[in-house]
């Protein structure tokens, strides 16, 4: 983990957390093991690392370096989940981690049988539960109602009930909580 953090150190963008600015991923996979740990407390060691570097120096590999639209998106996406895991099994590998685990953790960032494996669910629930958290006030901001209705509802579709229940329990302000619940059809009414 502290490799990992080492690594997201590195992120040149800022995100304020309590008034100090923090390296932008650093900040990112601290949330993603604080969720981890609310969400699934006994979750296995593989998907604890996976969630700890599920954004491995991500900056460098920005977005605008693809075309456009949703197949630039897609192959960003695909490129960003083998970067990661070869960025981690590298890591792993350093420290001394069995092939077994580095291959585990690369199945899980590249999210090989979404919805198929319980540990790839387990860790798409908790992105998706830190995007809502963490992330989606400023995503919001950022698009219109229709990009973050179509964004919702892909989002609500990757998580297994047991996501979806955990994110009604997020406290969201009026105004999102509201888009939310237009988005997927009315099951947010927690």
């Amino acid at each position: 983990m502290a490799r990992f953090d080492a690594a997201n150190a590195e992120d040149p963008r800022r995100e304020p957390v309590d008034g100090e600015p923090q390296p932008r991923e650093l900040v990112y996979a601290q949330r993603m093991t604080a969720a981890l740990d609310r969400f699934a407390p006994d979750a296995p060691e593989a998907v604890r690392l996976a969630a700890r570097c599920q954004h491995i120096r991500r900056w460098t590999i920005p977005r605008d370096r693809y075309p456009a639209g949703r197949d630039g998106y897609r192959r960003w996406r695909t490129d960003l989940g083998r970067f990661h895991a070869e960025t981690a099994a590298e890591i792993l590998r350093e420290v001394g981690y069995d092939e077994a685990t580095v291959v585990r953790v690369g199945a899980l960032l590249r999210k090989e049988r979404l919805k198929a494996d319980p540990d790839v669910q387990l860790l798409e629930d908790v992105i998706c539960l830190v995007f809502l958290q963490h992330y989606l006030a400023d995503f919001a901001a950022q698009h219109d109602d229709e990009k973050l209705t179509d964004i919702l509802r892909k989002t609500w579709r990757k998580m297994s009930d047991r996501g979806r229940a955990a994110a009604l329990q997020i406290d969201l302000p009026d105004g999102l909580r509201a888009l939310v619940r237009r988005a997927v059809g009315g099951a947010t009414s927690a």
